[in-house]
């Protein structure tokens, strides 16, 4: 499992004191309120000391310690952001994404391999998995119907198939 991950992409400055706009690949502020540092790569050779956070519709407004002014804050745009998963912790039952990519989709009660979760889309009502098997695509709903159980560990998720999600053989 990666040490560090991804939590957003700073897309644009804010003020003149150096803060930045955070769009987030996380949960939200709550999550990056749990931070201290963040990181400029996956390898913590940067980090950032967090000063605050607070929400402004769907980003967050981010200052750091390093950075106190606009010209300095300009260098950040469009650099993704990291944490050490060690330092946030998660609600019961929640996980990082970056845990499930890669995990092979079975089928809960035929042991039938589906594939494997290449990407997770979201589009509002629940995410999505991108399942690959020989080239092939399928879309999987990540609801408590499809989803049965996830094991980040071993990576593998059983899931009950709906009719329709896969082609018949």
């Amino acid at each position: 499992m990666k040490e560090y991950l991804e939590i957003g992409k700073v897309n644009n400055t804010h003020g003149l004191k150096g803060e930045v706009k955070l769009e987030m690949w996380c949960d939200g502020v709550d999550f990056l309120k749990q931070l201290k540092t963040v990181y400029l790569d996956e390898n913590a050779n940067k980090p950032l000391t967090i000063v605050s956070v607070r929400p402004q519709k769907n980003i967050a407004i981010m200052k750091f310690a390093e950075i106190t002014s606009i010209e300095q804050a300009e260098e950040l745009k469009n650099k993704i952001l990291f944490c050490n998963r060690n330092d946030a912790t998660l609600d019961e039952g929640a996980y990082y994404l970056a845990d499930v990519i890669g995990s092979r989709v079975v089928d809960i009660e035929s042991g039938r391999e589906y594939g494997k979760i290449c990407d997770i889309m979201n589009y509002g009502s629940s995410d999505i998995y991108d399942v690959v098997k020989d080239k092939k695509h399928y879309l999987i709903p990540a609801i408590p119907d499809v989803v049965k159980e996830m094991d980040t560990e071993k990576q593998i998720v059983l899931i009950k198939a709906m009719k329709g999600l896969f082609d018949e053989d």
